[in-house]
């Protein structure tokens, strides 16, 4: 400790970059400022400046991985002065930059030296991080996960998604559209590929704050229910209800999908939920959609998937901080579980570039309005979306993960799809 105390935390630091992982990590895509006054120039063209703070070291120290860097980022202890768009198009250059035992502990060393004792003394945990209790995907952890992501604030939502307040991805004719233009369109799409018809019970599994309700109940005219697990998603969808005039036809409830036992339905959607379901739990979800449904009768499925990446780690920012529990199904496995079900599935869409467009949209509005977010929801919280947003966006042009729409009937009597669907792709806007 002693023969370091001159060493500059720059210094330090390179040496520990050549000498991990093969050396992979030696040339960094940025410039990095040190507390001490000390800095590392980028070994490429740099994207901008990271700036460490020591606290920063002991967030690495006590986590060595991605849960580590998001905490330092959180809460602000590293943070980036350039293009974080940039910044994270270069994440594909460390895939498969493991450490070995011996690079731990060279960074176990380097660390120390950089943080001294204080480094060995766990950091805080940001607040707005979640770690579920109870059994995985039952209805009392499903619920306790659920209320972190969305009761967030009602207010932070409307900032971020916009009017519209629709948490699933647009549909655009052109990467020019409005996005309350793209989600209207979204929402009509869904309508048609279940040809909804006046007088149907219709109803919406994970609800958000009743917009798929409230379009299908007054533009199509049929009678709805929605289920979700927020209390508060379900106060402004009950608001929103009664503002369109349709509380005679839509009904809003706080229910789990497995509590709900009024069926037949007619039609069923479940849009932007099936992530929240768990792989374990896929046959179950298929299983329940078909008891609520009626013979013949349509649903639609519409989740994100995954591709070609590897699902995201407990200790990762999606898991801890956004979506704790969340998990993506492979496209076959949706699939299957639903003709196992006995639904027979009839339609697949992907959608993967439309929720990429529909990210950026977000994000420009988390930008926009990024002062009355902070002031609602805090600074953390800010940072946490705005690395996971931008992170989705990028997953989803690069592939490496997706999202479909697939519609199935069940079977027992006719399901009265037409031979073609040339009036379900007329997708204007009503």
């Amino acid at each position: 400790m002693v023969a370091h105390a001159m060493v500059s935390a720059a210094r330090l630091t390179s040496s520990a970059l050549r000498r991990v992982a093969g050396g992979r990590l030696a040339a960094l895509p940025f410039d990095v400022a040190f507390w001490d006054g000390s800095s590392l120039p980028a070994g490429a063209p740099s994207v901008g400046t990271v700036h460490v703070r020591r606290a920063a070291i002991g967030h690495l120290l006590h986590e060595p991985n991605q849960l580590g860097l998001v905490r330092a980022f959180v809460s602000g202890d590293l943070d980036l002065d350039g293009d974080l768009i940039a910044l994270l198009r270069e994440r594909g250059r460390f895939r498969g930059a493991g450490l070995t035992k011996a690079d731990l502990g060279l960074a176990l060393g380097t660390a120390l030296a950089l943080g001294g004792r204080d480094a060995l003394r766990r950091p805080v945990v940001p607040a707005i991080e979640h770690r579920p209790q109870g059994l995985r995907h039952s209805v009392l952890r499903d619920r306790a996960t659920v209320r972190h992501h969305y009761d967030a604030s009602n207010a932070f939502y409307r900032l971020l998604l916009g009017p519209s307040l629709v948490y699933s991805c647009a549909y655009f004719e052109d990467p020019a559209d409005l996005l309350e233009t793209a989600q209207e369109r979204k929402l009509e799409l869904i309508c048609r590929k279940l040809r909804l018809q006046p007088g149907e019970r219709l109803l919406d599994i994970g609800c958000g704050w009743g917009s798929l309700l409230i379009h299908a109940a007054g533009r199509h005219g049929v009678r709805a229910v929605g289920v979700t697990l927020s209390e508060e998603q379900a106060a402004l969808a009950r608001e929103r209800v009664r503002d369109a005039g349709l509380s005679d036809r839509v009904e809003v409830r706080v229910a789990d999908y497995r509590e709900v036992h009024d069926g037949p339905y007619d039609k069923v959607a479940s849009v932007g939920m099936v992530e929240h379901v768990g792989l374990a739990n896929l046959a179950a979800y298929a299983q329940t959609i078909a008891r609520l449904l009626r013979p013949g009768g349509l649903a639609l499925n519409h989740g994100i998937a995954q591709l070609f990446s590897e699902p995201a780690g407990e200790k990762s920012l999606i898991q801890r901080y956004v979506f704790p529990d969340g998990e993506l199904p492979r496209l076959g496995a949706v699939v299957g579980a639903l003709q196992d079900a006995g639904l027979e599935p009839r339609d697949v869409e992907s959608l993967r570039e439309h929720y990429a467009l529909t990210l950026w949209a977000w994000i420009a509005n988390l930008r926009e309005h990024r002062d009355a977010i902070v002031a609602e929801v805090g600074e953390p919280r800010e940072r946490a979306w705005l690395l996971y947003l931008i992170g989705s966006a990028l997953a989803f042009e690069d592939a490496d993960i997706s999202v479909f729409q697939v519609l199935a009937a069940r079977r027992g009597a006719d399901h009265e799809l037409p031979l073609a669907r040339g009036d379900v792709l007329a997708t204007e806007a009503v």
